[in-house]
């Protein structure tokens, strides 16, 4: 079947796309965007979180065909303009500044699902925080510099 998808603001028809096939694989694997990853399969970890139609949503558990004639943003759909840090979204720029950023595997997810937080609630407190994230699983900072870039990219945002 063919997809008709806008994926990070460009019109997009994919072919010959299974009735099994996931948005996770339809992004990465046919539409070359690797930002989301493939951890567990199962919406256990969120490093596949991406917006659809606005709403964070596990790529592994959507069907690729569910999302026909909708809008789909990335994390690398979360950046604009030219090449560069200074094109990285105020929560992708907080990320690296806090250290909050590893081996990476997590991160996309993360950062989609703090841009949702911040969208909503500009200003939240640690519990909010914690709750918002608490679907995306990360082995390798201990948490604690993910909530320092959450804390920070509020604060720019709230200065700008």
């Amino acid at each position: 079947m063919r997809v008709n998808v806008t994926v990070n603001g460009s019109a997009e028809a994919v072919d010959d796309v299974w009735e099994g096939e996931s948005l996770l694989c339809l992004l990465r694997e046919r539409m070359g965007l690797p930002g989301s990853k493939n951890a567990c399969e199962q919406g256990e970890c969120g490093s596949c979180t991406v917006y659809l139609d606005g709403v964070p949503v596990c790529a592994c558990l959507v069907a690729a065909g569910q999302a026909e004639g909708r809008e789909v943003v990335t994390v690398e759909g979360l950046a604009a303009g030219s090449p560069g840090e200074e094109r990285l979204d105020p929560v992708q720029r907080a990320f690296v500044a806090a250290g909050a950023v590893q081996c990476g595997f997590c991160t996309p997810g993360l950062i989609v699902q703090s841009h949702d937080l911040l969208t909503r609630n500009p200003a939240p407190a640690d519990a909010e925080i914690r709750e918002a994230l608490a679907g995306n699983l990360c082995r390798c900072t201990g948490y604690e510099k993910i909530l320092d870039a959450v804390r920070l990219a509020a604060k720019r945002k709230a200065t700008t």
